[in-house]
């Protein structure tokens, strides 16, 4: 991190402005060199300064110049933002004239990866700002502001803190056993206080599945046989003619993807190629990836037409999906009723008409109670929306278990410490106090160019 570098942070195209940013030792002084107007190296920190980008005798654009001298800035070392106009000739020339006096093109995500590594933001903090950055709806936004503000933090910083009090407790009753104005902890004295850390870890894991729930939003694959209206009802739930629908009996072959946004969670609808015994190739590959799909949504909307009698391959596609979450929906209700569904025990049963635009609200109803919509709480919205720290979560739980059976157990405090520590070390990966490189540069990969 000893370079200076320097990326577009605004979406490169027509616009009013491009900003282009730079951190590093040497920002203010390699912008220095190209611009006309105040001397970067004598203004004072944070200050706007107005001038023009020079380079070998010719004008390039009129900018405004940010400076923001460290230790105070977002990366913690010198930061420099170019404001030019928009364009992409512009902006690239500016961009290319950087790399010419000594910068280095940042790598996606480096400057928050900077921030991270100068510890101007913890682990968590940074994840929030990408989340910040693809929110797609109110609840998403303010989980991610949460998180970059530190409440999760905050959370998990208080959990760990108990978890180190217990420890500190036992190293000086083990190391100074004589000291008797210490207090004594004995498994009996330290078995609530890990009883309670269970019981607020326990929570919070629960809090992030609505967490997660919010920021990925739920996979909905609708899936059935051909030519039973799952075209139709995804153009219904959308509002628009997304997938093409025909009477002819194969049309979709491919996915067919869509958005919509239900009490704030956003559902990511899938509609599938018709299931079908086929010898037609690309049918064939269509109705597989259907197949794969059922294993890796976390809903499924099976459709059956109620004008057809229930096909074998119909009652093999049940078994197929009778273990996950899923609702039947029994569309074309405006026609004669020739399917037979008593004997099938089938759950969460919707009749619609997706011709006739009947039953879509008691499918969205079937979806809020099946996710239990209206309970997850948006005023407290400071969960942990990542897998990862779900995952290490579930782990520090588990140490945490493992030293409360120590404890009713018997087994000595010196080996209930252990658990002890491995469960705070968990919690300390989610903050990144101990991290991997690789998942770290894994991570900040994901990032887009210029933060």
């Amino acid at each position: 991190m000893d370079d200076t570098i320097c990326a577009v942070s605004t979406a490169l195209g027509v616009g009013a402005i491009s900003i282009i940013r730079l951190s590093g030792e040497d920002s203010i002084d390699i912008v220095n060199k190209i611009f006309e107007g105040k001397n970067l190296n004598k203004v004072n920190s944070h200050t706007v300064n107005y001038g023009k980008i020079k380079y070998q005798d010719e004008i390039i654009d009129e900018v405004l110049v940010t400076v923001m001298k460290e230790p105070k800035t977002f990366t913690r070392e010198n930061v420099v933002e170019i404001n030019c106009h928009g364009g992409v000739a512009t902006t690239n020339k500016i961009l290319e004239i950087l790399l010419l006096e000594g910068c280095r093109l940042a790598e996606p995500g480096e400057f928050t990866k900077r921030a991270f590594l100068n510890g101007r933001i913890d682990l968590i903090e940074a994840e929030s700002v990408m989340n910040l950055i693809n929110a797609k709806t109110e609840q998403a936004r303010t989980i991610a502001l949460n998180g970059l503000n530190g409440e999760v933090s905050k959370k998990i910083n208080e959990l760990k803190k108990r978890e180190l009090e217990i420890l500190s407790n036992i190293e000086v009753n083990i190391d100074y056993p004589e000291y008797n104005d210490i207090e004594v902890l004995t498994n009996q004295k330290i078995l609530p206080k890990l009883k309670q850390i269970k019981d607020d870890i326990t929570e919070i894991i629960k809090q992030s599945y609505n967490g997660k729930l919010i920021k990925e939003g739920i996979n909905v694959s609708i899936v059935g046989k051909p030519n039973v209206g799952k075209s139709s009802l995804l153009n219904l739930l959308l509002e628009e003619e997304k997938a093409i629908v025909t009477d002819i009996e194969g049309t979709t072959r491919d996915v067919v993807e869509g958005q919509i946004v239900l009490d704030g969670i956003v559902l990511n609808l899938l509609d599938t190629a018709g299931i079908r015994k086929t010898d037609n190739t690309v049918e064939k590959i269509g109705v597989e990836k259907s197949l794969n799909l059922i294993e890796k949504s976390d809903l499924i909307i099976f459709v059956l037409d109620n004008s057809r009698t229930l096909t074998p391959e119909e009652n093999e596609l049940l078994n197929n999906v009778k273990n996950k979450n899923y609702i039947t929906v029994i569309n074309k209700c405006d026609l004669d009723t020739k399917l037979n569904i008593d004997d099938l025990n089938l759950k969460n049963v919707i009749k619609t008409s997706a011709k006739e635009e009947e039953g879509l609200e008691l499918l969205k109803q079937k979806i809020r109670e099946i996710y239990s919509l209206d309970k997850i709480n948006v005023k407290d919205l400071t969960y942990v929306s990542n897998s990862k720290n779900i995952s290490l979560l579930k782990e520090s739980l588990k140490y945490i278990d493992s030293s409360i059976k120590g404890i009713n157990d018997n087994i000595p405090i010196d080996m209930v410490e252990i658990d002890i520590k491995e469960s705070c070390e968990k919690l300390s990966e989610i903050l990144g106090e101990n991290y991997n490189e690789n998942l770290i540069n894994e991570l900040f990969s994901n990032f887009c160019l210029g933060k």
